[in-house]
């Protein structure tokens, strides 16, 4: 016994999760316009008591019933439900007839409120179509499949596929069309706005923007999007889904896109002397001007090679701009002027111009040092309190003009941290 009701139950089980959800009118299948749907009652069975699903019996009384729905459009009119390729399962005593009815329920799923619309199909058992005149607008309707088991010799109704479509005016409804655009001359790097437009997309959803295929960005009320990321020749396509039910989707791919990408460099950092100057190495492309900021310390703002020579670290800019496209591009470099000391080991005080002077770079940031010279035997040989090119050290002692050799110089800073810095100089004539 307990084996029988095991069965019993596995059998009800199994008999459950082979019904489709649509078996049932509150879960009726969704029929879009002019799209063809294959659909089995294989597995469904007759919902029946006072008012319920199937309790109705027009021109056939359901037995093994499938629902389906749709939903006609503002203007309402005429309909027609194809229904064809029927294929119907072969087993003893099962029929090989279909029935088929179309309803308006006032009341959804509630067969007292039903009414049958258009010609009802009784044992059909090939391709047939409901023709109706009228519909109302904004009104959904129910077509109701079933078996038929009123064949002599029949003793159980009909499984069955088959294709089912609803077409005409109470279900057409307008192509949507998305409409987009941007400037055909896109700035490489600057932030380029893309415009999309819906036209006839009822119940619109978000605006889907895809560059070269792969999704970027999703927008739910605006219709701009924004992208700082274009590469010459990639492909933007906009899309959404419009109406509620039945959605279809809005779509267009722009043009490839013209990206222009400027030219501008402005050279490796450098590093130069209090005083010295530098030429700076601009690069740009044909057709370009180029402006460089600030003018602190620069020759020609619209030269590509100007000549700078600060006095203090600055960072000058370089802007090119394309004559043609009007696109822009900026570029860097630093000119760090170092202000620490820096000790010639040689000079040369012979008279040929040439490094006549031993001359220490940054000295004048220590106007108080005092700088002694020494020979190879420690006599000092030249002094000075304070140090700069004009007191520069030319060679010469007390009784003038020093042989080559080795000199030795001791420079006392007289800063905060009475820095005492010594070294050589090798003094050649």
């Amino acid at each position: 016994m307990k084996v029988l009701k095991l069965l019993i139950i596995l059998f009800f089980v199994a008999d459950c999760y082979a019904q489709m959800a649509y078996n049932n009118c509150n879960n009726a299948l969704e029929l879009c316009p002019n799209t063809t749907v294959n659909v089995t009652n294989i597995g469904a069975n007759r919902t029946l008591c006072g008012g319920c699903e199937d309790d109705f019996n027009f021109c056939f009384a359901p037995a093994n019933s499938i629902w389906i729905k749709f939903t006609t459009n503002a203007g309402g009119g005429d309909v027609q439900i194809s229904l064809t390729n029927p294929v119907f399962q072969i087993q003893p005593g099962q029929g090989t007839r279909y029935n088929a009815n179309l309803i308006q329920a006032t009341i959804p799923c509630n067969s007292t409120s039903y009414t049958s619309i258009g010609n009802c199909i009784s044992a059909a058992t090939g391709s047939q179509a409901i023709n109706t005149i009228g519909l109302a607008p904004n009104t959904t309707y129910y077509l109701v499949l079933s078996g038929d088991q009123t064949a002599p010799g029949v003793t159980a109704p009909a499984e069955f596929n088959i294709d089912v479509a609803v077409s005409g005016t109470a279900v057409d409804r307008p192509i949507p069309v998305m409409n987009a655009g941007m400037s055909t001359i896109v700035c490489k790097g600057s932030l380029t706005p893309v415009y999309a437009e819906r036209v006839n997309c009822d119940s619109p959803g978000p605006f889907r923007w895809y560059i070269n295929n792969e999704l970027v960005a999703v927008t739910t009320n605006d219709s701009t999007f924004y992208t700082s990321a274009l590469q010459n020749g990639d492909i933007i396509r906009v899309e959404s889904d419009c109406f509620a039910t039945c959605t279809e989707i809005a779509s267009v791919s722009l043009p490839p896109a013209t990206v222009v990408d400027i030219i501008a460099d402005a050279g490796t950092d450098v590093t130069i002397r209090p005083g010295e100057t530098i030429q700076l190495n601009g690069t740009a492309g044909i057709n370009s001007t180029v402006f460089w900021t600030p003018s602190y310390a620069l020759s020609d703002q619209s030269s590509r090679f100007p000549i700078a020579n600060p006095n203090l670290t600055t960072t000058y800019s370089l802007l090119v701009t394309d004559t043609i496209s009007g696109c822009t591009a900026m570029d860097y470099v630093t000119v760090t002027v170092d202000k620490g000391l820096f000790f010639p080991t040689t000079f040369s005080p012979n008279g040929d111009g040439e490094n006549e002077t031993w001359v220490i770079l940054g000295i004048e940031a220590y106007p108080d040092c005092l700088l002694n010279i020494y020979n190879r035997w420690g006599q000092q040989v030249f002094q000075s309190t304070g140090y700069n090119k004009e007191k520069a050290w030319d060679g010469r002692g007390k009784a003038g003009q020093l042989n080559e050799g080795v000199y030795f110089y001791e420079l006392q800073l007289r800063d905060p941290e009475k820095q005492i810095l010594k070294g050589s100089i090798t003094l050649i004539h």
